[in-house]
């Protein structure tokens, strides 16, 4: 998968991306409508991602492969399930826009606002975030920036051409006579799981 950058990790400003900031995340990305899993180590959310399939009766994925996934399991547990999973990029464009669940890995989070920051350089990792109904994201919990300036100042190291998304929370607008409607314009949820362990279940 084409990324705008493999070296997210070097490019945080020094001092400025860990765990210390993670509370100011998860308060404000909850606020956002984002509903959030912790866990220590990826093999724990197999089981957060069975049952989300299970209480949706999820038929079909479609997702962006990643080190945080693949050291949990994700894809055999549900094809256990007889759930069919995509990960290729012609069958992420052939399916996404019927699957039920889409399923993705950020580069880090922002404290300050509840967002989170994806490398949507391919086509595929954008499809995955915006089609499908539900938006499972995978993020490692020590990589949380306090704030805007600091995102922008990390995307700035690695940045020359692609595409950049911040996400927060589920889609939401209220364009029409002012009412609020949530999942419009892409996913009504946002889940978010969160891992702490790093290594071949981080994002190097």
């Amino acid at each position: 998968m084409k990324k705008v950058s493999d070296n997210w990790q070097n490019a945080f400003p020094a001092g400025k991306v860990g765990p210390e900031f993670w509370p100011d995340f998860e308060e404000n990305a909850k606020n956002a409508g984002a509903e959030i899993f912790k866990v220590k180590t990826a093999a724990e959310a197999k089981e957060i991602v069975a049952n989300l399939a299970k209480f949706t009766n999820a038929k079909k994925v479609v997702a962006v492969d990643s080190p945080l996934q693949t050291a949990a399991n994700i894809n055999v547990e549900l094809q256990a399930l007889d759930v069919a999973v995509y990960t290729e990029p012609t069958d992420i464009a052939e399916h996404a826009e019927s699957a039920d669940i889409g399923i993705s890995t950020v580069e880090f989070a922002i404290g300050e606002s509840g967002s989170l920051c994806m490398d949507g350089y391919s086509f595929e990792s954008r499809l995955v975030t915006m089609l499908p109904p539900i938006h499972i994201a995978f993020l490692n919990s020590n990589l949380v920036v306090p704030g805007i300036t600091e995102a922008f100042e990390t995307i700035a190291k690695v940045y020359e051409n692609g595409y950049i998304s911040f996400i927060t929370g589920p889609s939401r607008t209220a364009d029409i006579e002012r009412v609020l409607t949530i999942g419009v314009h892409g996913p009504s949820r946002l889940v978010i799981i969160a891992v702490d362990e790093a290594g071949n279940g981080g994002v190097n």
